[in-house]
């Protein structure tokens, strides 16, 4: 009897638990933020933490809440290693009940976590991973991305460089962020010739060999000569400058990137390209919200992805408040598909093909101000989203 009785109330105890619990969760929005907390990536991960958190705050009025819910961050660092990156995405969906999941910093380890979205049959938010296959012939309906992608990165630097008499040949990293720009980039390319393409290790440091296929597959083109670099996370690809390019007619061109790496631009004055972002370029509430929240937290202007964390939050929150809370992921796709809504850039809009967020991006020119530790891209045009014929590439 005593058995009996220790048994039943064993099993009380954990009803009784479990319906806290379920409690609890019916009073929550768990969104698991998955990201480079260390690793090469580590600069972009923290910016995009900070960013979303500041745009959580925004978003729903410093709440923290949506129709009631409390809105718990739950934080997974995937060091930029794929299989890592794989297993946090499948413990946050099934240990840690995660109603929907943002990130990850890389695309090596976003293309890994794809196929666990499909699995658990949750929404999945990309920021920032860029390579065009995420929401191309790897991606599922459980995928959202508010990063930009290759293509628009692609897109917009071709409209800055790509004029009739220039040669290009691209410097980038042999991996799926690379290769991928590259592929854009030349099915982006109508006027220039392109002449070389050329791919190093993602941790390169000595960038001498490269520079040097580079300059002689260049030097002797006629007319304009533009090496055009796509490069993310450690190493600085700007040193081959100092192999004296200038010697040969060549010139530097890139797209935006985190303000630290853009000292290097300092050195390349009147530069053209591309950018995602750069805090001083968007006029909108949204991105003054957010630069004033970013110098009162951090005493400095937002960066490159914490803008990109910031755009992350305002679909999530967007979206949760078209549904009145309700997490399901079939309800979440229906209200997200064709969804527009507010971001430090703009208006963004959720493409229903591949659900990939139609947004501007902005041809700049490099300045030298003494003032500041990096180049300015001064503001050429903003590029809008209906001027970029963005391919869609997934798959039926």
């Amino acid at each position: 009897m005593h058995r009996r009785t220790l048994i039943q109330s064993a099993a009380c105890l954990a009803a009784m638990g479990l319906m806290i619990s379920t409690a609890q969760a019916a009073g929550e929005i768990r969104i698991a933020h998955v990201y480079s907390k260390t690793g090469a990536l580590e600069a972009y991960g923290k910016q995009t933490q900070a960013g979303l958190m500041m745009g959580l705050e925004y978003a729903t009025g410093g709440t923290m809440a949506v129709n009631g819910k409390k809105l718990v961050v739950i934080e997974k660092d995937d060091q930029g290693k794929p299989d890592l990156g794989k297993s946090q995405l499948a413990t946050a969906y099934s240990d840690d009940k995660a109603d929907l999941a943002v990130g990850p910093s890389a695309s090596g380890v976003a293309l890994a976590m794809l196929p666990v979205a499909e699995e658990y049959k949750k929404i999945l938010i990309v920021e920032p991973a860029v390579a065009d296959s995420i929401t191309g012939d790897k991606w599922n309906k459980y995928i959202f991305r508010t990063g930009r992608n290759s293509s628009q990165d692609a897109i917009g630097n071709a409209v800055a460089i790509d004029r009739p008499g220039v040669t290009i040949a691209t410097l980038a990293q042999d991996n799926a962020f690379g290769r991928d720009g590259v592929k854009a980039f030349k099915d982006a390319v109508k006027k220039a010739k392109l002449a070389h393409e050329e791919y190093l290790p993602a941790a390169t440091t000595d960038f001498t060999a490269g520079a040097q296929r580079l300059i002689d597959k260049l030097k002797d083109q006629p007319g304009k000569k533009i090496i055009w670099i796509v490069w993310a996370g450690a190493g600085n690809p700007f040193k081959i400058v100092d192999m004296d390019l200038k010697r040969y007619g060549i010139e530097i061109a890139t797209g935006g990137n985190i303000l630290p790496a853009m000292a290097a631009y300092k050195n390349l004055p009147g530069m053209e390209g591309a950018t995602y972002y750069y805090y001083d370029i968007p006029k909108n509430p949204v991105n003054e919200a957010l630069v004033a929240m970013n110098h009162k937290l951090y005493q400095a202007p937002p960066d490159f992805f914490t803008a990109g964390g910031f755009s992350a939050a305002m679909a999530i929150v967007t979206a949760l408040k078209k549904t009145g809370g309700e997490t399901k992921a079939n309800t979440l796709i229906k209200a997200m598909e064709g969804m527009s809504f507010d971001t430090p850039k703009g208006r963004m809009t959720f493409r229903k093909e591949d659900h990939q967020a139609m947004q501007s991006m902005y041809h700049f020119r490099i300045k030298n101000d003494p003032a500041l530790a990096w180049g300015v891209p001064e503001l050429v045009r903003e590029i809008k989203p209906e001027e970029m014929n963005v391919p869609i590439r997934n798959t039926p």
